[in-house]
């Protein structure tokens, strides 16, 4: 099972993580909140700047991506994935400046999500959390 660390403080992070978890029919993802015990223990080698500045996919042997450098392998593990990965892992530059346009504009992006789909949201990542064996969900 891959583990996605995510900013648990961020509306618009949970949210997309949680459109994740409901294509992730084969329950390949764990999601684990930046600042917890196991977040910290998987990035224990990154700076707090290199820890917050992105999301990080993490697999199971230890494997790690960041920012848009995870989305490739990240898709691998959904339905219907492999061909979008593929088109991404052939495109890492752009990829990363959509990533980073995403991440700087965050916070604008989460106002236009309603506090409902927000709460769907935290409630599909507890979900998730839950049914992995994971305690560190936000």
């Amino acid at each position: 099972m891959a583990t996605v660390i995510y900013d648990g403080d961020c509306g618009f992070c949970r949210w997309s993580l949680a459109q994740l978890l409901a294509l992730d029919r084969g329950r390949s993802l764990r999601p684990v909140a930046l600042g917890t015990p196991a977040a910290d223990a998987l990035l224990g080698d990154l700076s707090e700047a290199d820890r917050a500045a992105s999301w990080h996919l993490v697999s199971p042997d230890g494997r790690r991506w960041s920012a848009g450098a995870a989305a490739p392998p990240l898709l691998r593990l959904l339905p219907g994935g492999r061909a979008p990965a593929a088109v991404l892992a052939r495109a890492p530059r752009p990829t990363e400046r959509c990533y980073r346009w995403v991440a700087d504009h965050r916070s604008t992006l989460s106002r236009l999500i309603p506090a409902r789909a927000k709460a769907r949201a935290d409630a599909r990542i507890a979900q998730a959390a839950l049914s992995t064996g994971s305690c560190s969900a936000r």
